[in-house]
């Protein structure tokens, strides 16, 4: 029981995938790494040339190299669970499926661990759900300096292969960024099939990337634009008589879901960040949700209800006394508490009614105990303690 429990946790889960991730990336780059630990401090102390220097190196190192390396930066771009990584590490380690298969003729066992760790991915994509701006950007700028350094490094280890040789860095970069920009002015032009085909993969990886980071990061700019630009408008005309979720727990998520399947309006409230974690078309403001401010903008004072969900009982506290003064004449609040030994912390507070799944819980279990139904019988009060002081005379 305890192994399920640890396989249900998501953050173990991701974390396991991460190492998986990383340790293929390093079994890629670690042959590399040694041919380069064993030969370049020999190499550099007798320098003529880069094509000397990069001798020792086989013809599939610098991709190998430059795959791992990549490999290993993905798999920390892991831990933000974004979509754009988990699609990235499935892409490369089908690479390193392929080159360990066919043309690396590696051990078998490699290539059955990568394919373990692609299965793992694969099951787990429900996990890695989010997107946001800056891990479009990280991914970005990870791809064009890999293909920055993979193309300098292989114009760099055939350069007598191109006319004029290339022989410098200042070169090899010049010629990359005209191969990846498609220029093509023609100062510079392989004369041999390798030079070629290597000069062919810098054009296609380059268009690719380009492509695709302008629109990841363009497409997420628009995006956002686009919703605030709605949300701004529309969404104000919708906040009438409605509920007001605080918080983005897997209760918060349910409560959303139970309200719209009964034809309520929610809003959601929730801290930057947390906004994949409910339906796209869900209305959510992401903010601080203790804020007298975002609570008026989520329309607190037209609200039946305003419901915290928090997941502490310190941050449903100060949601309560917020929406105190936020919300309307006939706006109610209700407090979810985590720890029942908090109950008269949360009471002095003052919400309309106070929630503990601890004291439900133990309250039907009595019941069942006890012999007696656990039906129609049971009336709000059990799942609700009010606290709404006594009219004074």
């Amino acid at each position: 029981m305890k192994i399920k429990n640890l396989l249900r946790n998501p953050k173990l889960v991701i974390y396991c995938l991460v190492l998986m991730v990383a340790h293929n990336g390093y079994l890629m780059l670690s042959p590399v790494l040694h041919r380069v630990i064993d030969n370049a401090p020999q190499r550099l102390d007798d320098f003529h040339s880069w094509h000397d220097a990069l001798g020792f190196l086989a013809a599939m190192d610098i991709p190998r190299f430059m795959i791992g390396l990549v490999l290993l930066c993905m798999a920390f771009t892991l831990l933000m669970r974004t979509r754009i990584a988990w699609f990235s590490s499935v892409l490369l380690l089908l690479c390193i499926v392929v080159a360990n298969a066919f043309i690396l003729k590696a051990h078998h066992s490699q290539v059955l661990y990568s394919l373990i760790t692609i299965g793992a991915l694969l099951f787990h994509w429900r996990h890695f759900d989010k997107h946001s701006l800056g891990s479009t950007t990280i991914f970005a700028m990870i791809s064009i300096l890999s293909l920055l350094g993979y193309g300098m490094l292989g114009t760099l280890y055939l350069g007598d292969q191109f006319t004029p040789p290339v022989k410098d860095l200042s070169t090899a970069f010049y010629f990359v960024i005209v191969c990846m920009s498609t220029v093509g002015f023609g100062d510079i032009s392989p004369h041999t099939t390798v030079a070629r085909m290597f000069t062919l993969t810098v054009i296609i990886l380059g268009i690719t990337i380009f492509a695709a980071s302008v629109a990841s990061i363009a497409g997420s700019l628009i995006s956002h634009n686009i919703q605030r630009i709605f949300k701004g408008r529309f969404s104000h005309v919708e906040r009438k008589n409605h509920y007001i979720v605080a918080g983005s727990s897997s209760l918060a998520q349910s409560v959303r879901q139970g309200l719209t399947d009964t034809g309520g309006i929610v809003t959601v409230v929730c801290y930057p960040g947390q906004r994949a974690s409910f339906p796209a078309d869900t209305d959510v403001i992401e903010g601080d949700p203790s804020s007298t401010a975002i609570l008026a903008h989520a329309g607190a004072a037209k609200a039946r209800y305003i419901v915290a969900l928090m997941d502490n009982d310190a941050d449903n506290a100060f949601v309560v006394l917020a929406a105190k003064e936020a919300g309307g004449g006939d706006t109610r609040t209700i407090a979810l508490v985590h720890d029942s030994q908090n109950m008269s912390k949360i009471k002095r507070v003052h919400p309309d009614g106070i929630l503990s799944l601890q004291q439900l819980g133990s309250d039907i279990l009595v019941r069942t105990l006890n012999g007696d139904t656990v039906g129609d019988s049971l009336h709000p009060d059990i799942f609700f303690s009010s606290t709404r002081p006594a009219d004074t005379p």
